[in-house]
């Protein structure tokens, strides 16, 4: 979908200009396959694609225990109502002991995972380059997934031409993608506390957690696993809502029911990446130390 001629003069110069140099950027590749998981990045840049490229484009959505069945829906959904081709493929990480150990590299050999998967399906059938959605800001953080896409010479188009996350949200909004302001969707494993063991019984476990937890009106939050005991991130702004007895009961009864037997509500609120906070410095790059 072309963007909105009625609000494409509300996107700052910046960001159109970078929407420029992406375009051209993706004319030049010719054509393309696009890891999808249907987050704003990702959605941004095959919806992006697929209007310069149209059929020389194809995204692919990694199907596994790792992806809630709620992101596979909206993924599936947004592509079907841009017509985006999508391909749907199964990744089998959860059954690679390195992956299942959860240490700092997990990520690595999740996105190594998909990435082998993409490789011989885009040889199959003729596409000349592979990409991801990270973005500018993405540099700065702890992503091992990351080191996994520059071994396979896997391209970023979106931080290539510098698009940061708000201005990729302020282009999305004005294409009228209605996804603009959702928030983050990492995968289910990123709940699971490092050194503890990702199972899919683990990652359901955390899936009908944060369904419950949404099911009482919440919108931006994270259920972190930590064994027995679940530890209720809720975004600043909706924090208040949570702040009665009558909620909190509520939230402990609705993750007891999950399987935990412990609840907590974390003080400091969302942030996105808080498991990081127990990872060495020596592993996190300098721009992300900042930020802690």
């Amino acid at each position: 979908m072309a963007a909105n001629p009625q609000t494409i003069q509300e996107v700052s110069a910046s960001a159109q200009a970078k929407l420029g140099v992406l375009e051209e950027r993706l004319k030049v590749l010719g054509s393309v396959m696009i890891a999808y998981s249907g987050g704003v990045d990702s959605a941004f840049l095959a919806a992006t694609a697929h209007r310069v490229l149209g059929n020389r484009m194809l995204a692919v959505l990694a199907d596994s225990p790792s992806l809630a069945r709620r992101d596979m829906e909206q993924a599936s959904s947004f592509a079907a109502a841009h017509g985006i081709p999508l391909r749907v493929i199964e990744t089998v990480e959860l059954e690679n002991p390195d992956y299942q150990r959860n240490d700092g590299q997990r990520c690595f050999h999740c996105k190594s995972e998909l990435f082998d998967k993409m490789t011989p399906l885009a040889a199959e059938l003729g596409f000349q380059h592979l990409a991801y959605g990270m973005n500018a800001d993405d540099r700065g953080d702890y992503r091992p997934g990351a080191q996994a896409a520059e071994q396979q010479s896997i391209l970023a188009p979106l931080a290539e031409a510098e698009l940061t996350k708000s201005e990729i949200r302020e282009l999305a909004r004005a294409a009228g993608y209605a996804l603009w302001d959702r928030p983050a969707a990492p995968c289910l494993s990123s709940r699971v506390e490092y050194g503890r063991s990702v199972t899919r019984e683990v990652l359901e476990q955390v899936e009908r957690a944060e369904e419950a937890v949404r099911a009482l009106g919440f919108r931006e939050f994270r259920v972190r696993h930590h064994g027995d005991l679940a530890r209720v991130e809720i975004a600043r702004a909706e924090l208040p809502m949570a702040l009665n007895l009558e909620m909190l009961d509520g939230i402990s009864s609705a993750l007891k029911q999950a399987g935990y037997k412990y609840v907590t509500l974390d003080s400091t609120g969302f942030r996105s990446g808080s498991l990081n906070e127990a990872l060495p410095a020596s592993m996190i790059p300098a721009e992300a130390l900042l930020r802690r």
